[in-house]
């Protein structure tokens, strides 16, 4: 179960990755794909900061955890997923839906079970024990 579960972090930290370097690499296009666009250079530059950082730094996290079957490495995604889901629920009940928003949380929705259960399973590393 632990190899399945931490197999899956893993590809799905991969995909992640994949996204981060789609907007370091192509921020125009790849904002376009989820419906943002730039309409200046300093927007093209924060899709380029803000989701290369928020996919890139979750992505790392979810690999390294997985790869050192370290739960607490796992806790960074989950709160940035469980906030983006937080965030789209809080405007689709204030702006109401939207063509593809199901998707979006679904896979944000995915991420948070996911990683939520791999650090209920995976083992904890405490402060004392990485300094000592």
């Amino acid at each position: 179960m632990r190899f399945i579960l931490t197999a899956l972090i893993f590809l799905a930290g991969l995909f992640d990755l994949f996204l981060a370097l789609t907007f370091l690499i192509g921020p125009a296009d790849a904002g376009r794909g989820l419906g943002v666009a730039a309409i200046a250079q300093i927007g093209t530059s924060t899709i380029r900061a803000d989701f290369t950082s928020f996919f890139g730094v979750a992505a790392f996290c979810m690999m390294w955890g997985a790869w050192r079957r370290n739960g607490d490495l796992l806790l960074v995604p989950t709160l940035l997923f469980g906030v983006s889901f937080l965030g789209r629920a809080v405007d689709l009940a204030v702006s109401g839906a939207y063509p593809g928003w199901p998707f979006a949380m679904t896979v944000e929705a995915f991420h948070v079970v996911l990683l939520g259960t791999a650090w209920r399973l995976l083992p904890h590393h405490r402060i004392e024990e990485i300094a000592g």
